[in-house]
C-alpha cells in the first residue's frame, strides 16, 4: 500500500478536549474521571482503552421527555485513549463554553461533556406563532458541546450589528440562551422564509451571543431518537 495515499487522512495528536477531524467527524480526547454524553450510536472508531453505556441510570430520568419509543438517545462514554464519534456524514461543530448558556435543538446534539448541567426545555412563546411547541435541550457551565447540521452552517455573532437577526426556527440549530428572543408572522416573506400556507414565521434574536444556523430545513420532531 502507498502510505502517501493515506498520510492525509491520519490521526493528529489532539490539541483540544474536543476537535474536528474533517468535516464530518468529531475527535474526543478521552480521560479517565471526564466522561463524555455523546448520541446513541454516534461511535465509529476508538484508540486505547474507551468503554460506553447506552441509556444510563443517571440520564435517563432527565432525557424522559426526549423519548420516541426507542430508547434514550445518550450513552455514556469513559476511559482513555480516542474517541471517534459522526452522525451520518453530518458537518460537525465544535463549541467550547465559559461559563455560557446554550440550547441545541436535540436533532443536532452530538455530544457534550458529562460535567455540563443539561435538560430538556421548551422554548416559551413558540406555540402562538408555529402552532405547536419547540422543545430543545438546554446546556450550560464550562466544557465542550458538538454539533451536527445538515450542510455547512452560518454562525451569526448578534452582538457584531444593531439590528436583530431573524431566522426560519425549522433551520434553526443553536443560539445562546442569554439573547432576546421574539417571533413574527409574517404573510409577504412566505415566498423567502419557512414552508407552509402562505404565512411565514421566524425568530428574532438581539443582544450578546451567537446563533447557529444550517441550509437545510428540519421539519422532524426535534427531539427525535436516532435508532
Amino acid at each position: 500500500m502507498d502510505q502517501q495515499l493515506v498520510s492525509g487522512h491520519a490521526p493528529t495528536r489532539p490539541a483540544a478536549r474536543m476537535e474536528n477531524h474533517g468535516r464530518s467527524m468529531l475527535k474526543v480526547a478521552m480521560q479517565s474521571g471526564q466522561d463524555l454524553l455523546a448520541r446513541t450510536g454516534s461511535m465509529i472508531a476508538y484508540e486505547g482503552f474507551v468503554q460506553y453505556e447506552p441509556n444510563p441510570p443517571a440520564v435517563r430520568q432527565m432525557a424522559s421527555q426526549w423519548l420516541t419509543g426507542e430508547g434514550a438517545p445518550l450513552m455514556r462514554c469513559h476511559g482513555d485513549g480516542l474517541l471517534y464519534l459522526a452522525d451520518y456524514g453530518a458537518d460537525v461543530v465544535v463549541v467550547g463554553l465559559n461559563d455560557d448558556n446554550l440550547s441545541v435543538n436535540g436533532t443536532n446534539l452530538l455530544a457534550f461533556d458529562a460535567h455540563l448541567n443539561w435538560g430538556v426545555q421548551r422554548v416559551k412563546g413558540m406555540a402562538k406563532f408555529s402552532g405547536q411547541g419547540l422543545f430543545n435541550v438546554a446546556i450550560s457551565g464550562t466544557g465542550w458541546v458538538a454539533l451536527t447540521t445538515r450542510g455547512t452552517p452560518v454562525v451569526v455573532d448578534c452582538g457584531k450589528g444593531a439590528d436583530e437577526t431573524y431566522v426560519d426556527p425549522d433551520a434553526l440549530v443553536a443560539w445562546s440562551t442569554h439573547l432576546k428572543m421574539k417571533g413574527k408572522r409574517s404573510f409577504k416573506a412566505s415566498s423567502m422564509i419557512g414552508r407552509g400556507s402562505g404565512e411565514a414565521y421566524q425568530l428574532g434574536f438581539s443582544g450578546q451571543g451567537f446563533v447557529v444556523v444550517q441550509p437545510s430545513e428540519d421539519s422532524a420532531d426535534r427531539l427525535r431518537a436516532r435508532g
